[in-house]
């Protein structure tokens, strides 16, 4: 299953250039902050019941100063207990998950014990049924009960305090007798009885219903993303006079807009947002000059470098670690390449040379054979034949030789192997010995491992000691010794020496001054490709005696 995704996910991949992902990206990013603008349904409700909390609160202190109000209210200096119905409805399907918080008891203004309880928000955008617009209050008639004095009193008195709190929240303030009426604020003398949240505060249940507002017109063209716009909340309280309801408190108000604030800010947001495109400009900019344009720049200098008229880029001028490093590893790969190169087209030169001289020799015997072998001695004969297997020896040394240069140049580095170097010298170093030669050894104790192959430091030892026994020398000393984590080989002999003019040539592959004696010019060459393959040095030490050879190996501790 996952690889089928994967598969078709390849298959309609549009193939797109750096600098559009880059700018894509930096693109969705500076959007982000509108996408969240659009989907704040949180916050939104938040907004929505931080204005029915806004409403509960005016509402219980204009209830408190109602009721402290009331002629003959005997429960003015506290808090009446309620009975079971008064609270929260618990008929009311939606009202369920608004529960009292547990009472508290606090010292009172008056010093007296209170009993304290929080009223909970209980309106929630996602759950809450939206109603249809409040309807119009009845008109009631003639022989309808009128509100009886007290009432009509409190309602006088509160007016003034109403229309005060009205004018500072902007909400709806509107006060009924206990049957319904209007004493006092909008639809003054009409009947609200039959409204369900004035029915549920008659019955002594506080109640915030969400309703439609019939009279809202959209300011804002973006107000159609807002649920919250359209409604308006109301919150009806009871009064409560000596243990009964003795009248109603209704607020009402349109919870606060939530893209009322970003019209107003409307051109800082502006300006918010060209900066943030300004930014997004220079920012793909600085990116395409850092790493867009130095990627290309690689590029074209590959395809340059494959065609052989390529150059090796210099680095780019603003400074990027990767960047910075993938020039950097570029220029040793084409320094590499480019060397190898070379190596090749002069070894392959070599390889003609070296094969041309023993074929023209053989080629040249077999003719004279041909045309006068029947005129010549079995002696002259034999000499030509002499020459002939001498020159195809030569051929054959070469052939392997040259197989082993291969395997050298070859070799993968074994970062496991690790060889005992005193040991392999002395056992190289005791078959040298007899017919006037004679090794010299000295190895400093607890020498530690070297990292290298076993056959490496062989082939290195039995080259040099060869070569020092061909040149003429009688003696040659090896020492080792570690020091700064490796291990330090010196081949120092008596003999003649490397001229000077020879020096730089002598690890080239086929230089050799022994080339009568069958030397093939390639043991040193050889030598140095294993030694490198091993992460390892291999130099010629300028010496007034004799000639001078360092071997430099890694070391390791065996514990």
């Amino acid at each position: 299953m996952i690889e089928a995704v994967k598969s078709l996910i390849k298959r309609y991949w549009p193939v797109m250039r750096l600098r559009t992902i880059i700018f894509g990206t930096l693109l969705f990013v500076a959007a982000l902050p509108g996408i969240s603008a659009i989907g704040l349904r949180v916050y939104e409700n938040t907004l929505v019941r931080q204005t029915e909390a806004e409403l509960i609160a005016q509402g219980a202190a204009l209830v408190a100063a109602t009721e402290a109000r009331w002629p003959g209210n005997r429960q003015q200096a506290e808090l009446p207990p309620p009975p079971q119905n008064r609270g929260w409805s618990s008929a009311d399907k939606y009202s369920r998950s608004a529960k009292a918080q547990p009472s508290r008891s606090f010292s009172s203004l008056s010093g007296q014990e209170e009993n304290y309880r929080r009223e909970p928000t209980r309106i929630d955008l996602s759950s809450t049924p939206v109603l249809a617009p409040r309807p119009v209050g009845k008109v009631i008639g003639a022989a309808a009960q009128r509100p009886d004095n007290a009432a009509a009193q409190v309602a006088a008195d509160m007016t003034p305090v109403m229309l005060a709190t009205s004018r500072r929240t902007l909400a709806s303030i509107q006060l009924l007798d206990g049957n319904g009426t209007v004493l006092a604020g909008f639809e003054r003398g009409r009947s609200y009885a039959h409204i369900e949240e004035v029915k549920a505060a008659l019955s002594g249940q506080m109640n915030t219903t969400l309703r439609r507002n019939g009279d809202y017109n959209p300011r804002y063209s973006f107000e159609w993303l807002s649920r919250a716009s359209g409604l308006r909340l109301h919150h009806a309280r009871p009064v409560w006079v000596n243990g009964r309801v003795a009248g109603v408190l209704l607020v009402t108000r349109s919870p606060r807009v939530l893209f009322e604030g970003i019209y107003q800010d409307i051109g800082k947001i502006a300006i918010g947002i060209a900066a943030i495109f300004l930014i997004l400009i220079g920012i793909t900019a600085v990116m395409a000059r850092a790493i867009i344009r130095p990627i290309e720049s690689l590029s074209r200098a590959t395809r340059m470098m494959t065609a052989g008229r390529g150059r090796i880029p210099a680095r780019p001028g603003l400074g990027v670690v990767e960047i910075r490093d993938l020039y950097d590893d570029y220029r040793s790969m084409a320094e590499a390449i480019t060397r190898r190169s070379h190596y090749l087209r002069d070894f392959a030169a070599s390889v003609s040379h070296e094969f041309k001289t023993p074929l023209t020799g053989i080629r040249g015997a077999i003719e004279l054979l041909e045309d006068h072998g029947g005129q010549m001695s079995d002696a002259e004969r034999q000499r030509f034949y002499d020459n002939m297997t001498g020159d195809a020896d030569r051929l054959s040394a070469l052939v392997g030789r040259l197989m082993e240069l291969a395997k050298a140049d070859m070799q993968i580095t074994d970062h496991d192997a690790k060889v005992d170097v005193a040991a392999v010298i002395a056992a190289i170093a005791d078959g040298f010995h007899g017919e006037g030669f004679t090794v010299a050894q000295e190895v400093a104790s607890s020498l530690p491992f070297a990292l290298a192959p076993p056959a490496t430091v062989e082939a290195v030892t039995t080259t040099i000691l060869e070569n020092s026994r061909q040149a003429g020398a009688s003696h040659v000393e090896v020492t080792a010794h570690a020091a700064n984590g490796q291990i330090v080989i010196d081949y120092h002999d008596n003999g003649p020496g490397i001229a000077e003019g020879d020096r730089a040539r002598i690890f080239d592959p086929f230089f050799t001054s022994k080339r009568g004696e069958g030397g093939t010019g390639l043991g040193l060459a050889i030598a140095r490709s294993l030694v490198q393959a091993s992460n390892g040095e291999l130099n010629f030490i300028p010496s007034q005696i004799g000639a001078h050879f360092r071997l430099i190996l890694r070391s390791v501790q065996i514990l």
